[in-house]
């Protein structure tokens, strides 16, 4: 550095820890050497949040929130949005690097999740992480619900509809709560505002803080590895750990190679299809909102499917309250319960490297109800798709309440003193 900059730099260091920071997050922050693929989906989630905002501060210049109906009978809000498709330069491919977005989103943070379930990431010392991730995912859900109102088209509007009247079903505070939500008795102008706000404002800064927090709680405690090795505990004379090198530059450059391969099927899909063969946009939202016809036909986007399914699948009241309320207890505790898995888990290794068949096994059994449950979810329901629905969900929870009796008998190998590169 020249002088005069290393004066600046000097100048700003007094006032701001922009050094230190660096250092401690970056190129002295020391992560384990045998780093996979599944380690890119962290930094890929940062990515795709960093897409959402700036695509999404670009279509707020030209979004109206307004339920009502312009001069040829379409809604305003429906109305905004196909100028920004039509009119705006280049608004098309804002809009769809938000829509395909919000589902990369998703995509790659169930793949973030499930590294976390192969490789122990929510063991100890890592608990608050996990919990921080869990609440990541809340928000990002409050999030994509509240912001597929926002188009205005029928499922948009409908599926707001049965979304928000499921909260009714809570007994006493229900119709008070739903009233609450929607600003109105039905899903209205008062509804898109409230969604709008939210969207754009409120849960975007909780999403901010929350990811922030993860970050710092991570770095604080260390990188899980796919050995489950905490390479803190062995440094050399310079408190260096022996199987850690620096983040900067080593994991900074791998990072855009998962950042290019990313971009390339991202960008493809929103080139060629946007609509992801209507699982990403479907087809009745490109129909303006009608509240007095209703479709034939009303599920969620595909990233809630598994849990929708969930609440689906109860069927039968219990102690004097209906089978709606205890879907809606179902499909809530459905993702809570994930908040709890580094108290579930009791196995004596973390990585799945050295667990033994029973844990692989329930894992894939696992994986493979949470598709069909996510399957189902998009078609309507038959009696024979309910009691596929029922049995899924009784998997679904029977991983997490069963872990620890199946992870305390399972065969585990010994894990090694160092990682490997195996």
């Amino acid at each position: 550095m020249t002088t005069k900059s290393q004066q600046l730099l000097n100048w700003v260091d007094e006032r701001f820890p922009l050094t230190s920071t660096w250092k401690e997050h970056l190129s002295e922050y020391y992560a384990p050497k045998n780093f996979n693929f599944w380690y890119f989906f962290g930094s890929l989630a940062l990515l795709v949040l960093v897409i959402q905002i700036l695509t999404g501060i670009f279509l707020v210049m030209h979004y109206k929130p307004d339920a009502s109906v312009n001069a040829s009978g379409i809604p305003v809000a429906f109305a905004s949005v196909e100028y920004i498709m039509r009119e705006v330069p280049g608004g098309w491919l804002i809009r769809y690097l938000h829509s395909t977005g919000a589902s990369a989103f998703f995509i790659v943070v169930y793949l973030h999740m499930f590294r976390g379930l192969l490789y122990g990431s929510y063991r100890k010392p890592r608990e608050l992480i996990w919990i921080f991730g869990t609440l990541i995912f809340l928000a990002l859900m409050a999030e994509a619900f509240m912001g597929y109102l926002l188009p205005w088209g029928q499922m948009s509007f409908w599926g707001a509809q049965v979304i928000v009247n499921l909260f009714s079903a809570i007994p006493v505070i229900g119709p008070d709560l739903s009233l609450v939500i929607r600003g109105d008795f039905v899903v209205s102008d008062a509804t898109l505002n409230r969604f709008f706000s939210f969207h754009v404002i409120a849960v975007p800064l909780v999403l901010i803080g929350l990811v922030l927090a993860h970050i710092v709680a991570l770095h604080e405690v260390g990188s899980n590895n796919p050995d489950g090795v905490e390479i803190k505990k062995k440094k050399d004379a310079n408190g260096i750990p022996l199987d850690g090198i620096p983040f900067h530059p080593y994991y900074t450059v791998k990072d855009i190679v998962g950042v290019v391969g990313f971009l390339i099927f991202f960008t493809a899909i929103v080139f060629f299809a946007p609509e992801g063969g209507g699982y990403f946009l479907e087809y009745n939202n490109f129909i303006p909102a009608d509240p007095l016809k209703t479709p034939p036909h009303i599920a969620p986007v595909w990233y809630f499917t598994p849990f929708y399914s969930i609440l689906r699948a109860v069927t039968y009241p219990l102690f004097g309250l209906d089978a709606k309320f205890w879907g809606v207890v179902a499909m809530g505790a459905s993702v809570v319960i994930i908040a709890f898995l580094p108290w579930l888990d009791r196995s004596p290794v973390k990585s799945i490297r050295y667990k033994g068949g029973l844990y692989k096994g329930i894992l894939a059994v696992f994986v493979v109800a949470f598709f069909i449950l996510g399957y189902l979810g998009v078609l309507p329901p038959t009696p024979g798709r309910t009691l596929v629905a029922q049995i899924c969900s009784v998997i679904y929870f029977a991983f997490f309440l069963a872990m620890p009796w199946y992870s305390k008998i399972d065969k585990c190998k010994p894990e090694p003193d160092r990682v490997t590169f195996k």
